[in-house]
């Protein structure tokens, strides 16, 4: 039995006029990430809300609409919660439990040098997305047309985890984790409790269209892309042996994977390395709660 909790605040992790349908969905999601990094299927989750006491009934509906949209994709179900009136702002914890084999778990602590890091989908699109909410100019200057724009908002309000993984990760990595604070500053963490260091190359890092875009109008972009968080991919250490047969099961099961660098052995720190090959400055690693 795996557990995870996460917590979504308004203005925090969500922004006031977000879709409802679309917080659920994200709410959802972002605990069942956290199960497929360890190899787990979504079984059981509790919710918890605090909203104001003037929030209409279609808030409601269309919010349930969209757990009820990711429970059907992920086979997940909603046993009990609690429900609480609130000055705000809205807060919703959700409890999720997940089921693995026994002793089958895929842990953060399993890295070991010489592993292969590689991580599922495209990062950034997220980060990209929310600044877009923010500042609609933004598109123009990275020339960006309509449809770019509304995939970058959907993976940002929308972010699907990784469930097709469940299978890969726990078959072939030795240890994994979800990036939800930034992929450095996530890769860190797998680091750091493995007792092992880790190289990204950010050049391999791999981007959607709509992110490269941004990247090519605004070159510095790169480096805040690996470090502003709300991925919610997935980082897997595989070891070189098993390299062929991850990438392989992977791709029958539809998700794309990167390799963007190894496991090293200088005991939890992390370097990235621009696509030149140099050391890539950085002004942060990640997501900082406090």
């Amino acid at each position: 039995l795996i557990a995870t909790c996460d917590t979504l605040i308004e203005g925090v992790h969500f922004l006031p006029d977000d879709p409802p349908d679309s917080i659920g969905y994200k709410a959802l999601s972002v605990n069942l990430s956290d199960l497929a990094a360890k190899g787990a299927r979504g079984h059981v989750y509790l919710l918890s809300l605090a909203v104001r006491r003037d929030t209409p009934p279609s808030w409601f509906e269309a919010f349930a609409a969209g757990l009820r949209e990711l429970q059907q994709e992920s086979g997940i179900s909603l046993v009990g919660g609690d429900t609480t009136a609130s000055p705000g702002p809205l807060t919703i914890t959700i409890t999720a439990l997940g089921l693995v084999r026994h002793g089958h778990a895929v842990l953060r602590h399993g890295a070991k040098k010489g592993d292969r890091l590689y991580v599922s989908g495209t990062i950034g699109d997220a980060a990209l997305g929310l600044r877009l909410l923010k500042d609609t100019a933004l598109a123009r200057a990275w020339n960006l047309s309509a449809e770019d724009r509304a995939y970058l908002v959907d993976r940002y309000r929308r972010p699907k985890p990784r469930t097709e993984l469940v299978i890969p990760v726990r078959n072939f990595a030795q240890g994994a984790i979800d990036v939800s604070d930034g992929l450095v500053s996530d890769v860190e963490k797998l680091a750091q409790v493995s007792h092992v260091g880790a190289m990204i190359e950010a050049g391999e890092v791999p981007l959607s269209p709509a992110a490269r875009k941004a990247v090519a109008h605004e070159p510095k972009l790169l480096a805040s892309l690996l470090t502003a968080g709300d991925d919610y991919e997935i980082v897997a250490a595989v070891p070189e042996a098993s390299v062929s047969a991850f990438e392989a099961e992977t791709k029958e099961k539809g998700v794309p994977v990167t390799a963007i660098g190894r496991i090293s052995d200088s005991g939890g720190a992390v370097s990235v390395l621009a696509p030149d090959g140099k050391p890539l400055a950085l002004d942060r690693k990640g997501y900082a709660h406090f």
